[in-house]
């Protein structure tokens, strides 16, 4: 949570994977690579862990309309 743009993180799969959400107007897709890179190398150096963690950065824009 405390980089620029993200705006939920949740951990799954009993910790081996974590999903961030990031705000589509803030965060480029490149940025999107990059955050995912960043927050992966974050957890390889700090902490200790059993396996692989999967980071997934998701960034979403949606359009809906209604016909009526």
């Amino acid at each position: 949570m405390a980089y620029d743009g993200v705006e939920k993180a949740y951990a799954i799969q009993a910790g081996r994977e974590l999903r961030v959400i990031v705000e589509s107007e803030k965060v480029t897709d490149n940025d999107a690579d990059r955050l995912s890179f960043e927050i992966a190398n974050k957890i390889q150096n700090d902490m200790q862990y059993p396996g692989q963690i999967k980071v997934t950065v998701i960034r979403e824009r949606r359009a809906v309309n209604v016909a009526r």
